[in-house]
């Protein structure tokens, strides 16, 4: 009865999913046609309204403000309306002005696309809370480009259209443009997957997605036809079964026959009683507990100065031993216990000092109650990837990153979020005022290694159109022996250097943002002839780039290409970059189609930021890359070094004219400069408080950044070390050298003493 019982309900849901999912693909079509009938209607008033006469005698005589102001005359609906010339320059000093709150990078997408596709385009822009529907045509004078026009209408003929589509409450559906929903009806928790129902609206860049509840298919792979009959031969068996049965308890015991006496029953204490002990799994090892050691200290002194605004860092043997490690470790555990977090995953890089803070740290965090997967040594990527891989959504990687061999520190994930700022701060508190949980039992501890799974998981991703011959340099860090092993699997021929993992970092210091660093391996490049040179930091979350020719390919160029890439996939989507990347980058996301960011510098700030607007890419001048698109969005070396040659390798010409094809200027390195008294912040408020540049254009969003129309220049203040962080960047040396003085200047006026290498 009950596995009749249990056909037919699956048989009820197949027939309920089916039709369900067809009355949603039903709606779903008229939505598309719907919206493609009111684009088509505006396309066509935009090739009216541009025919009229006094648009046409606007722009023969180059009064570009008069044709948009003609344009919108008698166009109902219209609220702006805007005509540029060709080479849209104005147009991105105007537009660009108004930022992403303003829709101006919308705009300019939209306006870039309509030249690109040679037709009238829509876009949608704005965010949340106001977006509008814009729409953007080339016009022209024969065959010759004259002029590019765009107008700015409400988006609710197009939001009707979803609103009225029928559609039950359990269903979803949206509007998508590029990565985000423009608008949405339903249950949006079935967001995740509606690009399975998706279907694309003609002539647009849009597409309407949906999504029903899922629903397990039949048993045995039942439909439901199937399932009501498998039910209906079970309930007959069942009917069947209970008439032998009444039967057989009609029959009486046969002469001299004895009933059997039913079995003696057992309580629950006499089972346990006789069971046998369970044995202990190498995964659940008994602790093993010091009757003899003596109780722990109540108060250990902890230097809140490690506490970073990314993370945690020390120089070990002063302000970090593995008794702090324990108590950050029993931090993190709290703070897992009150989110109902049990598992972690813990990895290490080389530094010599890696394994006790491990074991510090690992004990604090079973001493919470966590359960910790211990996968030693690992680049901080192959932590990150163990977080999802292991399905822990915690991980902390114990890493110096690119610091000196006598710092140590600690990178941390809880719940999917890297702690920073404020989180982080918190952990120092906990311990402080004494506010850590300890468990009844301490958690388990398993040994794992994942480094076959990783490799197996970025070759399944990416695999090279040909193969290309790559010098790696992983300046002894951790990534020497996964990184040459990953990008052989994708199908590159790999010479490694300085791959052997050595804490003491005895040939150069692990940091590719550093040009000297570099200079090893852009001779090994030269004498193999190889195609490429990859350099790695030392826990090979940082990507850095050589030419066969020697040049070194700074970050934010290398955003270029990775943005393009993506935005041939996704377009519309948000790239971020942070306040450090040139002032080339905007402009060449926008001519792609994306839409571009500026945000902090930080690699967990970036992080949150992506999370934030959903963003499907992001990069640093210091070389963190974070894919979202067909990754996790965390920053990973070795994963964007992947990327890098897979999109190389299909350039008929080679990579060095790939990349040199990048628009590029004059630039500078980081320039690091000793803060006055070891307090950049300080200087810095200072700096933004004082400071003036004439005819320029000022941001505030990390330090201060002045861009002018042919360059621009930064000062910020090191979250990690006590030192100010400077670049400039231009479109030649001359003015590279006008905005330095100009700088120089300015610094000197606030500190005439400060020591400035230009």
């Amino acid at each position: 009865m009950l596995l009749a019982a249990w056909f037919a309900w699956c048989g009820w849901q197949q027939q309920q999913d089916s039709s369900r999912r067809a009355g949603l693909q039903s709606a779903r079509d008229s939505v598309v046609q719907s919206v493609q009938e009111v684009l088509a209607g505006e396309y066509e008033r935009m090739a009216t309204q541009l025919a009229k006469t006094d648009v046409r005698a606007a722009l023969e005589a180059d009064d570009f403000a008069t044709a948009g102001t003609r344009l919108a005359d008698g166009w109902p609906g219209v609220k702006e309306a805007r005509v540029f010339p060709p080479s849209l320059e104005s147009a991105y000093a105007v537009l660009t002005a108004e930022g992403a709150r303003g829709g101006g990078y919308g705009r300019l997408a939209v306006l870039e696309a309509a030249v690109a596709q040679n037709r009238a385009v829509a876009w949608v822009v704005g965010d949340a809370g106001s977006r509008q529907l814009e729409v953007a045509s080339p016009i022209h004078e024969g065959e010759r480009l004259v002029a590019v026009a765009v107008v700015q209408l409400p988006l609710d003929s197009i939001g009707d259209a979803i609103e009225r589509a029928p559609m039950a409450g359990d269903t979803y559906m949206a509007l998508r443009q590029g990565s985000f929903s423009v608008i949405e009806r339903g249950d949006s928790r079935l967001g995740g997957g509606a690009e399975s129902l998706a279907a694309r609206i003609p002539d647009s860049e849009w597409r309407v997605a949906a999504a029903v509840p899922d629903v397990a298919g039949g048993p045995l792979g039942l439909d439901g036809p199937a399932c009501f009959m498998v039910a209906a031969v079970l309930l007959l068996m069942a009917v069947l079964a209970n008439y032998a049965d009444k039967l057989a308890r009609r029959r009486k015991p046969a002469e001299g026959e004895e009933e059997a006496e039913p079995a003696s029953e057992q309580t629950l204490a006499e089972s346990l009683q006789q069971a046998p002990e369970p044995p202990v799994t190498p995964t659940q090892k008994a602790p093993i507990i010091d009757k003899d050691a003596p109780p722990p200290s109540a108060q250990v002194g902890i230097d809140r100065g490690i506490f970073r605004a990314y993370d945690i860092r020390g120089i070990v043997g002063q302000s970090l031993d593995a008794g702090i490690a324990e108590l950050v470790g029993h931090a993190i555990g709290s703070l897992m216990h009150e989110q109902g977090l049990e598992d972690i995953v813990v990895g290490r890089d080389g530094r010599l000092s890696g394994p006790e803070l491990s074991e510090g740290l690992i004990a604090g965090l079973r001493k919470a109650g966590r359960n910790v997967f211990d996968i030693g040594l690992a680049p901080t990527p192959l932590t990150y990837f163990g977080a999802y891989h292991l399905r822990a959504g915690s991980c902390v990687s114990v890493t110096g990153s690119h610091n000196p061999p006598d710092y140590n520190g600690f990178k941390v994930v809880v719940g999917g979020e890297t702690l920073s700022g404020d989180a982080i701060t918190d952990l120092y508190a906990r311990v402080a005022e004494d506010r850590l949980y300890t468990a009844p039992a301490p958690g388990r501890l398993e040994q794992r290694d994942i480094n076959d799974d990783y490799i197996e998981r970025v070759a399944s991703d990416v695999q090279i159109e040909r193969p290309l011959k790559v010098v790696v340099d992983a300046g002894n860090g951790v990534a020497g022996e996964l990184g040459p092993r990953v990008l052989e699997a994708i199908g590159a021929e790999v010479t490694p250097l300085y791959c052997e993992i050595d804490g003491t970092f005895p040939n150069h210091h692990p940091d590719p943002s550093e040009p000297h660093n570099l200079n090893d391996l852009v001779k090994m490049v030269d004498r193999l002839e190889a195609d490429l040179g990859i350099a790695f930091d030392g826990d090979g979350d940082r990507l850095g780039v050589v030419t066969r020719e020697g040049q070194n390919i700074f970050p934010d160029r290398l955003l270029m290409l990775f943005a393009a890439d993506v935005l041939e996939r996704n377009p519309g989507a948000v790239v971020i970059f942070d306040v450090k990347c040139t002032g080339r980058l905007p402009g060449h996301i926008l001519r792609h189609g994306g839409s571009p960011l500026m945000w902090k510098t930080g690699h967990s700030l970036i992080k949150s930021k992506m999370r934030e607007t959903d963003a499907e890419l992001a990069g640093e001048m210091s070389g963190h890359f974070f894919f979202k698109e067909r990754w996790y969005g965390f920053d990973d070396g070795i994963y964007a070094a992947a990327r890098l040659l897979e999109i190389l390798a299909m350039h008929p010409d080679g990579p060095s004219q790939a990349l040199a094809e990048l628009p590029d200027g004059v630039s500078t390195p980081e320039i690091k400069v000793d803060a006055p008294d070891g307090n950049p912040h300080a200087f810095v408020d200072a700096f933004r408080e004082q400071a003036q540049f004439e005819g320029a254009r000022l941001s505030t969003i990390d330090g201060l950044r002045v861009d002018w129309p042919d360059g621009w220049g930064l000062v910020r203040a090191s979250n990690t070390t006590p030192v100010l962080v400077l670049r400039f960047d231009a479109d030649s040396k001359a003015a590279l050298e006008r905005i330095q003085a100009a700088f120089r200047a300015q610094l000197l006026a606030v500190k005439p003493d400060l020591r400035l290498p230009f």
